[in-house]
């Protein structure tokens, strides 16, 4: 079976140095840029919107990406935007939503429509953040719904990056 799916002859769009495992299903109007990975079990469906992933993000394992179509509620439903540097955690669930850049997104995770995280953020593992809740940068989020917790200190902003970077070296080895 092929992983790389066309929706209403929508192909996804791969960067030529991302790496795509094959056991992942990406389909339909979906971008991912420059040196990022897409790792084991991912499905993502850019169906009834669209899905782009920044430079240098990852998205581990078992995770699920999708969107919200446009109705008469919401003219342009929510498109699923992950920026730079993003490392996804395992198993996390990300629907019509907005990511920053620098963003950890913890193993188990769900972020709902509308929801927005700012650049520079922690979202702990098995938070749940809430349909249109705006996530502020510089901050640790965590529980269900998820609350802030506390500032980052300056050694988990520089982590951020960091991790996108491990996962950049990783993918090259895979590759």
């Amino acid at each position: 079976m092929n992983n790389l799916r066309a929706f209403k002859k929508i192909t996804p769009t791969i960067a030529d140095n991302a790496y795509i495992d094959p056991s992942c299903v990406l389909i339909g109007d979906i971008v991912i840029d420059q040196d990022s990975s897409i790792w084991p079990l991912v499905a993502a469906r850019g169906d009834v919107n669209y899905i782009t992933i920044g430079k240098r993000s990852n998205i581990q394992d078992g995770s699920i990406l999708h969107v919200t179509r446009s109705s008469s509620a919401n003219s342009k439903g929510y498109p699923l935007i992950i920026g730079d540097d993003v490392t996804v955690g395992h198993k996390a669930m990300l629907h019509g939503c907005y990511i920053g850049s620098r963003v950890l997104i913890g193993m188990g995770a769900i972020v709902l429509d509308g929801a927005i995280i700012e650049d520079d953020v922690m979202l702990a593992a098995g938070s749940l953040v809430a349909p249109n809740k705006k996530l502020e940068s510089g901050y640790l989020y965590k529980g269900s719904p998820a609350v802030q917790a506390r500032k980052l200190t300056e050694a988990e902003i520089q982590f951020l990056k960091q991790s996108a970077i491990n996962y950049v070296e990783l993918k090259d080895e895979y590759l």
